[in-house]
C-alpha cells in the first residue's frame, strides 16, 4: 500500500512541473480600465462640442454675457442668405474639381515614377516636396506669383505672350480656378505617394501572367492594375473630398473669399461671421451644417468605394 502511494506521489510530482509550465489563459481586461481615457475625452472633446453646438440656437455675439434662444432662425437664415448659398456652391466645386483632377494627376505621376527610369527616386522627392510645405506658405507664394505684376505675368511678357497676362486672383471668372490650381499643384504629389505604394504592392507575377496571356499595356492597366489599386483609390478619394469640403487656408490667404464672393467657401464664411461680424450663433450654425455635410458625403463615398472594392476582389 505504501509503495503504491509512493509511486502515485512520485508520478504527481513528475507531472506538476509540466503543468506549471503551461501558459495561463489571460482573460479580457476589465472595462473600467477605459474610464479614465473616456472621461478625459468627454471633458476635452464631447462636452465642449455639445456646448458649442448649443450656440447655434442663440443670437450670441461672442462678447455679451447674455444670449437669447432663437430656435432655428440661424439655420433658416442660411437658406435665405445668398452668400451662404454661393459659399456652398463654391465649396462643392472645389471639392469635386480637386478630387477628380488631383487624383488623376497623382495616378499619372505614380505610373511615371514607378517605371525603371534612372531619375525616378529624385523625381519622387521633387514631386512630393510641395505636399510637405505649409499651406499658408504655399498660398502666400502663389499669391505673389499670380499678382498682376507677379512672376507668372512677367514671364508671359518676357516671352512675348502678353495675351496670356491675366488678373488671376482679381477676376471673378479666374479666381476660383486659380485657387483650385494651386491646391492641385501642392497635393498631387501626396496622392502620387499613396498610388505609388499601391503599385509597389502589386506582385510582378501578376503583370507577367497578364503579359503571357497577350494583354497589352492598356489592357493590363485597365483589367489588372486599376482593380488592385482599389484600396489606394479609396484612401485618396476620401482624403481629397474631405480636404476639399473643409478647405480654408489657401482660400483665405490668396483671396479672402473675394473678389466679391467668387471664392467664398463655407469655412471662410464661418470665419468672417465669427471673427469679423461677431455673429457667433450664425457661424456655429454654419459649422454644424458643414460638419454634417462632410460626414454625409464622406460616409456615402466610403460605402460606395468599399462596395466596389469587394466586387473587384
Amino acid at each position: 500500500m505504501n509503495e503504491r502511494l509512493g509511486a502515485a506521489g512520485g508520478l504527481a510530482s513528475r507531472r506538476r512541473p509540466a503543468a506549471a509550465r503551461r501558459p495561463r489563459r489571460m482573460g479580457r481586461p476589465p472595462g473600467w480600465f477605459l474610464l479614465p481615457a473616456l472621461a478625459l475625452y468627454a471633458f476635452v472633446v464631447l462636452v465642449p462640442s455639445v456646448q458649442g453646438a448649443g450656440l447655434a440656437f442663440t443670437d450670441w455675439d461672442g462678447l455679451s454675457p447674455t444670449r437669447h434662444f432663437v430656435g432655428l432662425d440661424n439655420f433658416q437664415r442660411m437658406l435665405e442668405d445668398p452668400a451662404a448659398r454661393g459659399a456652398l456652391r463654391q465649396t462643392l466645386i472645389i471639392a469635386v474639381a480637386v478630387t477628380i483632377i488631383q487624383n488623376a494627376i497623382g495616378l499619372l505621376l505614380a505610373l511615371g515614377v514607378h517605371s525603371v527610369i534612372k531619375s525616378r527616386f529624385v523625381l519622387r522627392v521633387l514631386l512630393f516636396a510641395p505636399a510637405v510645405m505649409t499651406p499658408v506658405v504655399t498660398a502666400a507664394l502663389w499669391k505673389y506669383m499670380l499678382a498682376p505684376e507677379g512672376a507668372l505675368n512677367s514671364l508671359f511678357g518676357a516671352v512675348g505672350l502678353d495675351g496670356l497676362r491675366q488678373n488671376w486672383l482679381g477676376d471673378p471668372d479666374l479666381a476660383l480656378a486659380s485657387v483650385i490650381g494651386v491646391i492641385i499643384w501642392q497635393f498631387s504629389g501626396y496622392s502620387m505617394v499613396i498610388f505609388l505604394a499601391g503599385l509597389q504592392a502589386i506582385p510582378n507575377e501578376v503583370h507577367e501572367a497578364a503579359a503571357v496571356d497577350g494583354a497589352g499595356p492598356w489592357r493590363r492597366f485597365r483589367s489588372v492594375v486599376l482593380p488592385l489599386l482599389a484600396p489606394a483609390t479609396t484612401i485618396n478619394l476620401m482624403l481629397s473630398i474631405i480636404g476639399g469640403l473643409k478647405l480654408f487656408d489657401q482660400v483665405w490667404v490668396m483671396t479672402s473669399g473675394g473678389p466679391g464672393n467668387a471664392t467664398e467657401t463655407l469655412s471662410t464664411l464661418l470665419y468672417k461671421n465669427a471673427f469679423q461680424f461677431n455673429e457667433y450663433g450664425y457661424s456655429v450654425a454654419i459649422a454644424i451644417v458643414l460638419t454634417v455635410f462632410v460626414a454625409v458625403i464622406s460616409s456615402g463615398q466610403y460605402g460606395l468605394l468599399r462596395r466596389q472594392e469587394r466586387t473587384t476582389r
